[in-house]
């Protein structure tokens, strides 16, 4: 058939024609291939990732935290209200007294994936309190809880005074975070 097409002069494009399809096909062929390849490590990985466990903060159950929590009574006795695992820290929290923190706001730092708080600590008591920790609960929009993030400061507050704690880097926070309340745990005198 090339014969008849050399005649006239039309044997080139018969044979980039040739040659073209067949470039074709074996592109379609690799293509495929790939792709096959492409979905087999799809497959792997989506398995490998099924079995790993669950990180710490990602489960079902809600993770037990080792914050004391002092509910009112009826009686009004704050004191018969403490859990067990507050006993241990009775001490420091006697020192809470008559601390508290009087204004509080948060932003992100650190590419919007750290907690910066900024608070003003009062001291209505008789005495200095250093080693204050305290506690951030962070929420959604609609208030539901993500995480709680804790941190001790070593600053003393003197008796009958106030200081402002600006910029305190509490811990990395869920993206979702947008509200903050951060409590006071404990102190000791200085």
């Amino acid at each position: 058939m090339n014969v008849r097409f050399d005649r006239i002069r039309l044997g080139r494009f018969a044979e980039s024609g040739e040659r073209l399809a067949r470039t074709v096909t074996i592109a379609s062929v690799s293509f495929g291939r790939s792709l096959l390849w492409l979905l087999a490590a799809i497959i792997v990985v989506c398995g490998v990732w099924m079995l790993l466990p669950l990180s710490r903060g990602n489960g079902a159950e809600p993770a037990a935290s080792g914050v004391a929590a002092v509910e009112p009574t009826p009686s009004g006795n704050a004191a018969a209200a403490v859990s067990p695992v507050s006993e241990a820290q009775a001490p420091a929290m006697a020192e809470l007294g008559r601390l508290r923190i009087s204004s509080q706001t948060w932003r992100r730092g650190g590419l919007g994936s750290k907690a910066l708080v900024t608070f003003t600590l009062r001291n209505d008591n008789d005495y200095a309190v250093k080693d204050l920790e305290i506690v951030c609960a962070f929420a959604r929009r609609d208030g539901s809880h993500l995480t709680d993030r804790s941190r001790v400061l070593a600053d003393p507050v003197s008796m009958k005074s106030r200081k402002t704690f600006a910029r305190i880097p509490v811990g990395f926070v869920n993206v979702n975070a947008d509200q903050a309340k951060c409590s006071l745990v404990a102190a000791r005198r200085a």
